[in-house]
Formats: C-alpha cells, sequence, structure tokens
C-alpha cells in the first residue's frame, strides 16, 4: 500500500517561538473579491465600491481593498500550514495596524512568526500560541500587521 499524508496543521508542540513561515502561494486580489466582500458586510465606503468617487482623492485616486478583507486574507493563508485541523479557536487579536495600501490586482503574501507558546492552565490537551501575521504585497511593501493569540490542540 502507498504511503498516505494527510495535510494538517501543526500541533502545540510543534510551534517554535522565534520561527517564521512563509506561506504560498499568495493571493492577487480581483475587483469581485472587493466588491462582494465590500457589499457583504454592508460596508458602504465609496473609496471600495465607487471607482469614480476614489480617483478624485488623494493621496492614491484609485479605489482601496476593504481592510477586512486584507485582515480576513492574511489570515487565511497561513491555515494550511499552520492551524488546519488543529485550531480550537481563535481567542482575540491584540494588534491590527494597516501599514499600507492595498489595491485591486495586487497580491497580497502572508508570514506568521511565533511570538510565544505556553500550554493552557485550564484546558489539558490544549496550548495558546500568540502569531504575528504580516503582509506584504508584490512590491515586499508591508500592507497589514496582526497579532493573534489561538487556542490549539496537542498531539493526540
Amino acid at each position: 500500500m502507498a504511503r498516505e499524508i494527510e495535510q494538517r496543521g501543526l500541533y502545540f508542540e510543534e510551534f517554535e517561538v522565534g520561527t517564521r513561515y512563509r506561506h504560498r502561494p499568495g493571493r492577487t486580489v480581483t475587483e469581485a473579491d472587493n466588491v462582494l466582500f465590500t457589499t457583504l458586510t454592508m460596508n458602504t465606503q465609496s473609496l471600495h465600491l465607487d471607482a469614480a468617487f476614489a480617483a478624485t482623492q488623494e493621496p492614491f485616486r484609485q479605489r482601496l481593498v476593504n481592510s477586512m478583507f486584507t485582515l480576513a486574507t492574511l489570515v487565511g493563508l497561513s491555515v494550511a500550514q499552520l492551524t488546519e485541523g488543529t485550531l480550537v479557536a481563535n481567542l482575540g487579536f491584540s494588534e491590527i495596524s494597516f501599514l499600507g495600501p492595498l489595491f485591486i490586482g495586487d497580491t497580497l503574501y502572508a508570514a506568521t512568526t511565533v511570538l510565544e507558546a505556553r500550554e493552557s492552565k485550564s484546558r489539558p490537551g490544549e496550548g495558546v500560541v500568540t502569531l504575528e501575521h504580516v503582509g506584504r504585497n508584490q512590491d515586499d511593501v508591508v500592507v497589514a500587521r496582526a497579532v493573534r493569540a489561538t487556542l490549539v490542540r496537542k498531539q493526540p
């Protein structure tokens, strides 16, 4: 019988503080992504939806990708490599910053650094892992950063 491997995230014991994971592939943002996410979330900001209006606004003179889409995609890019099937819960975000614009047609690349890992005091078999997610565009410009605390399963 052939060897079989199932993709999964890392168990608590596999996270090493200071390790940086580069998540590939990146995600090129389309107009449909931005419009759908913006309208689904009831965010009527003209800078996301109205190309003619955005073209008159300094300093970018074009539509901006919805920052919540940027954050969701930044975290999402890490899932397959880090938390697929091993995450119990997101505990919270302590820091979120948008350091540069993301535009339609840009590609978002993500990297995650493990900041802290400790066993859960209240939940045996699980640990708390704090992650720093950094998103860069195709020109290697940082566009977003988020620090996230997660609850992760220990190895069975």
